[in-house]
């Protein structure tokens, strides 16, 4: 990526024919960027854009998305290379340290999350003081935030070495906090980690196993996980990635800015797509009824519509979703789960894909439809669906912070706005108010 401002775009007021000249900054692909940081000072105007959909807020070297052609990659590698040859902790790596690890780095860097996973004993209070039927995802926000109480040892964000401790105790805590958080609210036992199993292996056993029964990993489960903590793991400069970039800026510690990230995530039209789909299955109810609910979404006066179909950014099939779905048959194989809304979401996926109205419109299933139906196959909840996105997402946060970090003209964020309130007037003495 170069920033060298050897193409300008000028820019020329109208109304004075006063103009100003901004670099313009190429990346590796995609559309240009017109370095605006001075256009203030040259013309006394800021630029507006609401939920900044237009505005690049910084420079990364970490994702690439192309919502047009449906690519996403990572560091430079497809998504669909690393979720079917990778593992999610050989992401991790990639993600933090922007190469893929050698089988020695990856030893060593695997070691260093496993023997993370425990969690201060003394957090177990910590869950006691919420509710049962709090949801798991207010727990979550609370008991991340809550580890920089515990671990003061790696709070110090201009130390490098204090900054990858803290990536990796967040890579490997989160995912027991998740599981804590759903048996909390199931009243069961926390389990503690096993240092024998991999990453997912772990998670599963943490989230089912009870100390009553032995409890085995199904290898076809642990490889789904595996592969929706991948296809998860990050997604460009979001709304939740950008909150923790926008509280690290401040210099505020990891923890609390990963803490925010999972509050930013919590909200349904971000972190709770697969959550929805399962709330549109039981919508439509059965098999018989979904020619009605396809007519409905295409009638644009109603508003109900098809969750887990087409995508903001994805103008084209979803990458993440032609790999979950292989996923997504192996895992319905395995379990041989007998759910009508199980076999509703296969019908619905088939008559969709069949319907011209929806492959014109290449409203194609995406990664939330699938997901969701593995989880809900695998026995998750569904208010653990979002929990599951944060303990994926984790290491894009982590990633982005650590970015941000290392970045020598970090500067607090400050957004700009557009006042339309009123116009300066006079303070009214009470008696004289009407």
């Amino acid at each position: 990526m170069t920033d060298t401002p050897e193409q300008t775009f000028t820019l020329t007021n109208d109304q004075t024919g006063e103009s100003c000249t901004l670099p313009l900054v190429e990346g590796t692909y995609g559309p240009h960027c017109i370095d605006i940081r001075k256009l203030y000072a040259q013309t006394g105007h800021f630029t507006l854009d609401p939920s900044f959909t237009a505005t690049g807020s910084c420079k990364s070297r970490i994702t690439y998305i192309d919502g047009d052609e449906g690519i996403l990659m990572h560091r430079g590698y497809d998504i669909k290379e690393l979720a079917t040859k990778s593992t999610y902790l050989e992401t991790c790596y990639l993600l933090l340290y922007g190469e893929l690890p050698t089988q020695a780095e990856l030893d060593e860097f695997t070691h260093n999350i496993t023997y993370h996973t425990m969690v201060h004993e003394q957090m177990h209070r910590l869950f006691s003081g919420f509710r049962r039927d709090a949801h798991p995802m207010a727990v979550m926000v609370g008991v991340v935030g809550a580890l920089a109480a515990f671990y003061h040892d790696s709070l110090d964000i201009n130390d490098p070495k204090q900054r990858e401790i803290s990536a990796h105790r967040l890579i490997a805590k989160v995912p027991t906090l998740a599981a804590m958080s759903m048996k909390y609210s199931m009243g069961q036992p926390f389990v503690y980690p096993d240092n024998t199993l991999s990453y997912s292996e772990n998670f599963l056993k943490m989230c089912f196993s009870v100390p009553a029964e032995e409890y085995k990993v199904s290898p076809v489960l642990a490889r789904a996980m595996d592969r929706i903590l991948i296809l998860h793991a990050d997604h460009e400069q979001n709304a939740s990635t950008s909150t923790v970039r926008i509280a690290g800026s401040s210099q505020a510690n990891p923890f609390a800015c990963i803490s925010s990230g999972i509050a930013s995530l919590w909200g349904p039209s971000h972190g709770g797509a697969n959550q929805k789909v399962l709330e549109m299955l039981d919508e439509i109810g059965s098999k018989d009824r979904i020619p009605e609910f396809i007519e409905r979404a295409k009638d644009k006066e109603d508003p109900f519509r098809l969750m887990g179909f087409g995508h903001r950014v994805y103008k084209n099939l979803d990458p993440r979703a032609q790999v979950l779905k292989e996923s997504c048959d192996e895992v319905l194989e395995e379990l041989g789960v007998d759910d009508p809304r199980l076999e509703l979401a296969m019908e619905l996926e088939r008559i969709a894909l069949e319907d011209e109205y929806f492959v014109q419109r290449k409203l194609f299933p995406n990664v939330d439809f699938y997901s969701g139906i593995i989880l809900k196959a695998m026995g998750f909840p569904t208010e653990m669906f979002t929990v599951l996105f944060a303990v994926s997402r984790t290491v894009g946060w982590v990633s982005q912070w650590k970015e941000m970090m290392e970045e020598p003209a970090l500067r607090i964020g400050r957004p700009r706005q557009l006042y339309t309130g009123a116009a300066e007037r006079p303070y009214v003495p009470m008696k004289k108010r009407k």
